[in-house]
């Protein structure tokens, strides 16, 4: 059983929940003060203390990535990987060949299929400065070299911007992923999606994602997260721009290995003509039983969370989500992308993102479908003396042991008016005040850039989670945090 977390725009997520006794279901994880994510020698931080990336096959063997800086300014790939509980020594990622002396290279997206045996993508430059995808694979404990994508025919020689944004794995070498590119057959260079698959440890050419007919000459297609189940059976969810200049919501479908052309979600009925509507995360609990999250704009002009369930191969029309009471008119519902979606069984999902209160006091909510109906959303519940969830801030990554029982990862401010990580946990059902995470001795804060940006939890073991603080005025380090 594979744990997953994703980043950048996208953040996807398969999770299978087993049962377990009443007494442990009803028993809140006990979360420990955190711990230093080692770097390698040499490093001066996170760069913009992202540390996006967060996968685990089972419980003590996950791997987390992201970028560092090295002493000459350099931004390199990093992972760090725990076996048997035990986070080793980190891992610079080797750029592909034809990477420039600072590869500027990031790691978005982990997946892992078993204990050491992992995926990771992500984007590098070149020598000539043009943004390119890379994948990377562990086999048996081992990181190889970084690959540089083959991007589809006609992809822009120069200016390009190209990087992976997601990746599930469902078998060692048995993966499929998703990202964009520039297009050069058009004099200004538009921006496609793409997805591309890795067989039996071969990665294959990138192709062009297939938009729905009617799509814009420049479409800028973004391909925000992958969900797969089993054997190239997995689900692409992003944006488009339509012919008449309105921003869709975006349904892609890879069915035994083969992509299908992409479909635009059915918007909730009181969506605007003009609804910039996005899908930023999906999850899928078996093969044609999926569920998305995502934003758009009503009638009204107001920014409105919605979600979108797929049952037996169908996606059903997608619902708009009730935010909580003291809501302004015009919520400004957010969602990271990291891992803010999970369904631990179908019709059975949590989630959770930012929210406007007032004019300029941003917070943090969860939302529950419980037995196929989405109830309406609670917020965050922060510890005494905290000022708001801050714009910042608010719900980041959710995870469950069992429908109802789940911890979740966000960032608030406190009285200090300083910016700070914190764990959520629910117990039946019901979220309860979230807990301060205890950083390493001598640190204050998690700064703007920090806190939880992955966590995930084992229906029988612990919950894990992966962050950045801020060290020195300037400088983030990574950090690791576990419960009992």
């Amino acid at each position: 059983m594979k744990f997953r977390r994703t980043a950048l725009l996208v953040v996807p997520l398969s999770l299978l929940c087993l049962s377990l006794p009443a007494a442990a279901i009803n028993a809140a994880p006990q979360w420990h003060a955190a711990k230093v994510a080692n770097l390698p020698t040499g490093a001066t931080g996170l760069p913009n203390g992202f540390l996006p990336a967060l996968s685990c096959s089972s419980a003590g063997n996950c791997s987390a990535g992201g970028a560092y800086s090295d002493s000459a300014g350099n931004v390199e790939g990093l992972v760090l990987n725990e076996v048997k509980g035990v986070w080793k020594a980190p891992v610079r990622l080797l750029p592909p060949s034809g990477a420039d002396k600072d590869p500027s290279l990031t790691i978005n997206s982990l997946s892992c299929a078993s204990a050491g045996n992992c995926a990771a993508v992500g984007s590098f430059e070149d020598t000539h400065r043009n943004g390119q995808s890379l994948v990377a694979d562990e086999v048996r404990g081992m990181w190889k070299r970084a690959q540089k994508v083959t991007l589809p025919s006609g992809a822009s020689a120069t200016d390009q911007n190209s990087q992976i944004h997601s990746v599930d794995c469902w078998s060692p070498g048995n993966c499929s992923a998703i990202g964009s590119y520039v297009d050069g057959t058009q004099p200004t260079g538009y921006e496609l999606g793409l997805e591309v698959n890795e067989v039996r440890g071969v990665w294959g050419r990138a192709r062009e994602t297939r938009l729905p007919a009617g799509a814009n000459i420049d479409p800028y297609a973004v391909i925000s997260q992958v969900a797969c189940t089993h054997a190239g059976n997995c689900v692409a969810v992003g944006s488009y721009i339509s012919k008449d200049n309105a921003t869709e919501g975006l349904l892609i479908t890879e069915v035994e290995g083969a992509w299908k052309s992409a479909s635009a979600a059915v918007l909730p009925g009181n969506a605007s003509a003009y609804p910039s509507a996005a899908l930023s995360e999906v999850t899928c609990v078996s093969t044609n039983n999926c569920t998305a999250l995502g934003t758009y704009t009503n009638v009204g002009g107001d920014i409105e969370g919605l979600t979108v369930s797929e049952t037996h191969a169908t996606w059903a029309r997608a619902v708009a989500m009730a935010m909580p009471s003291g809501a302004a008119p015009n919520p400004h519902t957010f969602f990271y992308g990291y891992g803010g979606l999970t369904c631990p069984s179908i019709g059975n999902c949590s989630a959770g993102g930012q929210y406007l209160v007032g004019a300029s006091t941003y917070e943090g909510f969860f939302i529950n479908e419980v037995n196929g109906t989405w109830q309406s959303a609670t917020e965050l519940a922060l510890p005494a003396g905290s000022q708001m969830a801050g714009k910042n801030g608010g719900v980041v990554a959710v995870s469950c042991r069992s429908a109802g029982n789940c911890s979740a990862g966000a960032a608030y401010v406190d009285g200090a008016s300083a910016y700070q990580a914190l764990v959520v946990n629910e117990v039946a059902g019901q979220w309860r005040t979230g807990q301060k995470i205890a950083l390493p001795t001598g640190n204050n804060t998690v700064g703007v850039d920090g806190g939880v940006y992955g966590l995930i939890c084992h229906a029988t073991g612990p919950c894990t989670a992966t962050g950045s603080y801020l060290k020195t005025l300037t400088d983030y380090e990574g950090f690791t945090v576990t419960t009992s």
